[in-house]
């Protein structure tokens, strides 16, 4: 598409741009809806969709998506406290693992509960471990893949950390017996165990602890553990009761921390690794989707980011603005893959679908937007990191970056 063309250069950017929108189900009423979603599909052949819920008084629903345009809730269940949340659920085969969190350390329950689905309208408890302590809300995140393990961010009663924000860490449970879970590894970032050297804190200090855990069956033995204001880390986990880092990549400073996600293309040598926006009103701006170079793990290299919307158009609309979640690529049957798109979310900038074909063409329009569902734009102003500046180009565009809108390639013109 040539940029003279494409929807998203004019002057009021549309609502809706090569996505088309099915069906919607308000759950009813009941939407807030979590990171967690996982698909299944029901040995009468329905598909079903799992969603976790941000927060109180429902805990997670299930809608029948077989036909994507009339989605039908199954079944929707309620939390215990109100001062609880499941933000967090996986399924492998008919188990389902969900992670509850409170809001305030030493309360209960928080920890994570495996339940059996195999009849959707009815699901059962199989166990629950409990996570809480007095320095523990319980668990934020989990990952569960292969029927195995679970791998997630949290907090356990024999943990105290080095300052409050610092309470979760990685944990391994083995669930190959779903009715005893139990904890077989864990690691946490140096500097955050009480009696440690402290670690330095960010400016708006969101915490050096665990978010994302993800494992992928192409890689059993590696973690793509994400920190928050500590980076994010590739672990070693061959050996599940001694996880070891490989290396660690951080952008912060000068950002403005809270890593949230790394999602490795393995065939690509690549790994796509997001911030999380926060803060109100962009002042955490920019928060960004990184492209990284990893062909040798132990020496992860940014070289380039996906293109965020005008913070311009987007600060004042209320809310927060910049990245979030992207799609993880899970390795389950019934989850969309792909090593080249990215769809991210951009909390008030929408939902956009960024082509990684070329992982250098980061700026200007040399990434395209693919689609987007986000809010009318009056104004566009992309952006371009400073410290991801190599070339420069002469371009109308004015790019700093090795492709030029054009297409041409300013290889030979890069600075030193």
């Amino acid at each position: 598409m040539s940029t003279a063309s494409n929807p998203l250069n004019k002057s009021a950017e549309p609502t809706t741009w090569n996505f088309k929108l099915l069906a919607q189900n308000d759950l009813g009423g009941f939407g807030g809806m979590g990171e967690g979603m996982s698909v299944q599909i029901a040995k009468d052949g329905r598909r079903i969709i799992w969603l976790a819920h941000e927060s109180a008084p429902k805990n997670f629903t299930a809608v029948d998506v077989s036909d994507p345009r009339q989605p039908k809730v199954v079944v929707q269940t309620d939390l215990p406290k109100p001062y609880m949340r499941s933000n967090s659920l996986e399924l492998s085969g008919d188990i389902m693992a969900v992670a509850y969190q409170t809001q305030k350390v030493n309360q209960q329950p928080a920890g994570l509960e495996l339940f059996d689905v195999s009849v959707p309208e009815k699901p059962r408890s199989i166990s629950f471990l409990d996570c809480s302590g007095a320095n523990s809300r319980g668990v934020h995140q989990l990952w569960f893949c292969d029927g195995e393990y679970v791998h997630m961010a949290s907090g356990a009663p024999d943990f105290v950390p080095s300052h409050p924000n610092d309470d979760q860490f990685y944990q391994c449970i083995d669930v190959r017996n779903p009715s005893k879970p139990v904890e077989i590894g864990r690691w946490w970032m140096p500097g955050t165990k009480k009696g440690e050297t402290p670690l330095p804190r960010h400016k708006l200090d969101k915490g050096y602890r665990a978010h994302n855990t993800n494992v992928y069956k192409q890689r059993p033995d590696r973690l793509y553990l994400c920190y928050i204001d500590g980076g994010m880390f590739v672990m070693d986990i061959g050996d599940k009761t001694k996880p070891k880092p490989i290396s660690h990549w951080t952008n912060s400073p000068p950002y403005t921390g809270f890593m949230h996600t790394a999602v490795p293309l393995f065939e690509r040598n690549l790994l796509i690794v997001t911030d999380e926006s926060t803060e109100n009103k962009a002042e955490d701006w920019p928060k960004l989707v990184w492209v990284l170079d990893a062909r040798d793990e132990k020496n992860l290299v940014s070289i380039s980011t996906c293109p965020l919307p005008p913070v311009d158009a987007y600060a004042n609309r209320g809310g927060r603005f910049g990245a979030h979640n992207i799609h993880e690529n899970p390795s389950v049957p019934t989850a969309w893959q792909s090593d080249q798109i990215v769809i991210g979310t951009f909390f008030n900038g929408g939902m956009r679908a960024y082509d990684i074909s070329n992982p250098f063409r980061a700026g200007c329009t040399s990434w395209r937007w693919i689609s987007e569902r986000s809010l009318p734009l009056t104004r566009r102003r992309a952006f371009r990191p400073q410290t991801q500046a190599r070339t420069r180009s002469a371009c109308p565009c004015r790019c700093v970056h090795r492709f030029s809108r054009c297409g041409k390639d300013n290889a030979s013109q890069a600075l030193p």
